[in-house]
């Protein structure tokens, strides 16, 4: 429930501080005194969006801060999800400053607009009168059934795991729709793949291909100068090698003679076995070399089909390509597991809309349970209303398509004459009875919906006399089973609360502020005098007051 409300710089409001009691609260005062004001402020500060414009003074920041009882409301949750510290008393405020993104924070703890207005809408329900429009929305009128059931575990669970089948029904056809743009670009995938497989490529093969080809093209000219100088080395009359080891036996002779000639024949010797070395080593190189032609054209082919691929997919090396060959056969996995991802999913899919559809089953029969009994109770509120030949069915069928809410949609039908033909509100119902019929539902779902605090901000709109003092009884059970804060224009209804707060508009220092207190005492009593008659208040409105107040 809302404890302590605090505001600085809103609209006309320049500062201030109100305690809120448990129970019945009413808020009074003539148009344009702020009482709507004090509840654009609490809109404000429980997620709505802010309008620059509400600034009192645009130099300084706007500040809405509100103290609430939450235990025993089951919002512990919420906080350990959005890491939060819970605390029994908790601190909601709310900072706006001009040209500057506003601020929220609970308990201290910075959080998002949407935060906020999540757990905004778990504490206060404000009901304005334009909103009774929304009696016409169908998914309205389905909530009041579910709220008069109070099976929002249920609905809550079922709702998580709708959630979580449209996800996975909406990945499903994503992924099909990828497979099938994927399907047409497979074919071209792994025809590039096959081509590039095919081509054998292999790091550094390319520059050894080209010195095999550069090797045969130059075959016959290294065969024949290898082959003369192996002839010049060993084969002619006078060749080399002959002619060294001539002179060796020369020197040999002579060696012992002087110690330079002996040194002569070591390096001689040396020469010698060098000599011999390269004349084997070229025999051997040259009888390895030959010209192959089939081998040539082979190669030739092979360097050719690398030349093109890399033109193809302009890539500067043989290794660009077998990296590109890698990627694109990851890509082709990558679209032959779409076929596995799809196959779990629709199993996945159809596994939960069975569970769903059993769950919304039990849905539809908790609502068909409960709809005569709330046609029931709307109308005998109704009558105390001041409408006793009021009528009220509440249409049901099941749609073919699963939605949020399970397969029931619900449409309440409203007459407010004997024997009148029942058809939509929006077609029957007045603004008073529209006001009138949703003070009825309210009352209904008061004592089953565990939200702390209810706001009626003019509910009472078309309503008069011994009607405005029924339904003044009506709020003040309905304030047993939760804080009640109504906005009202009835002394009947003013006098029926448990505590009376009084809007007024002021001039201070040249500008109309909003003046807003509690009052108690004699000053309540003019207040409802005030109400009942005008102005000039007379003897007899005093007295009017002080019985309503007594009642």
């Amino acid at each position: 429930m809302l404890l302590r409300l605090k505001i600085e710089n809103y609209a006309l409001i320049r500062e201030l501080n109100l305690d809120f009691s448990k129970g019945f609260t009413c808020i009074t005062g003539e148009t344009g005194a702020g009482k709507s004001i004090l509840m654009g402020a609490l809109s404000v500060l429980l997620g709505e969006r802010a309008d620059r414009q509400i600034l009192f003074d645009k130099d300084k920041k706007c500040l809405v801060e509100a103290v609430f009882r939450i235990s025993g409301y089951g919002l512990e949750e919420f906080f350990e999800n959005n890491d939060i510290d819970f605390e029994d008393e908790t601190i909601l405020r709310r900072e706006v400053r001009d040209n500057v993104k506003s601020r929220s924070f609970i308990n201290d703890t910075p959080v998002s607009l949407n935060v906020m207005k999540e757990l905004g809408d778990k504490l206060v329900d404000i009901h304005s009168q334009n909103k009774t429009i929304t009696l016409n929305d169908s998914g309205f009128q389905l909530a009041v059934v579910d709220d008069y059931i109070n099976h929002s575990s249920a609905l809550k669970d079922f709702k998580k795991n709708y959630s979580v089948y449209r996800s996975d029904l909406n990945e499903l056809e994503n992924l099909i729709e990828k497979e099938n743009k994927a399907r047409s670009e497979k074919d071209y995938l792994q025809f590039l793949f096959e081509e590039l497989e095919t081509a054998g490529l292999k790091t550094g093969e390319m520059e050894t291909i080209e010195n095999e080809l550069e090797l045969m093209n130059h075959a016959e000219l290294i065969k024949t100068n290898l082959f003369r100088s192996l002839t010049i080395l060993t084969e002619q009359q006078d060749n080399i090698i002959s002619g060294l080891n001539e002179i060796k036996t020369l020197v040999a002779q002579v060696a012992a003679y002087h110690p330079s000639i002996n040194e002569f024949l070591t390096r001689t010797d040396q020469v010698y076995i060098e000599l011999k070395d390269i004349s084997a080593d070229m025999a051997k190189l040259a009888g390895l070399i030959n010209y192959d032609q089939d081998l040539m054209e082979t190669l030739q082919a092979k360097l050719d089909k690398m030349n093109s691929l890399l033109m193809k997919h302009h890539a500067r090396t043989i290794e660009d390509l077998i990296c590109l060959k890698d990627e694109i056969s990851q890509k082709l996995q990558a679209i032959d597991s779409l076929d596995e991802k799809i196959a779990v999913l629709q199993k996945k899919t159809a596994s939960s809309f069975i569970d769903l559809k059993m769950k919304a089953e039990v849905l539809s029969i908790n609502r068909l349970k409960v709809i005569p009994e709330i046609e029931n109770k709307i109308i005998l509120i109704l009558k105390q209303l001041g409408i006793p030949e009021a009528n009220v069915k509440i249409k049901h069928h099941k749609d073919e398509k699963l939605s949020e809410n399970g397969f029931d949609k619900v449409v309440f039908l409203f007459n407010a004459n004997k024997g009148g033909e029942l058809s939509e509100l929006s077609k029957v119902a007045s603004g008073g009875e529209l006001s009138r019929l949703m003070l009825s539902i309210k009352s209904l779902i008061s004592t089953r919906n565990l939200l702390p605090t209810l706001i009626l901000d003019e509910i009472d709109s078309g309503i008069s006399g011994e009607t405005a003092a029924k339904a003044a009884n009506i709020m003040r059970e309905m304030s047993e089973h939760m804080q009640l804060i109504a906005i009202t224009h009835l002394p009947q209804i003013a006098g029926k609360a448990e505590m009376h707060i009084r809007a007024s508009k002021e001039i201070d220092g040249g500008k109309s502020v909003s003046v807003i207190k509690i009052i108690q005492g004699e000053e309540r009593v003019l207040e409802i005098a005030k109400m009942l008659s005008n102005e000039n208040i007379s003897s007899s409105a005093m007295q009017a007051a002080k019985e309503l107040l007594s009642l």
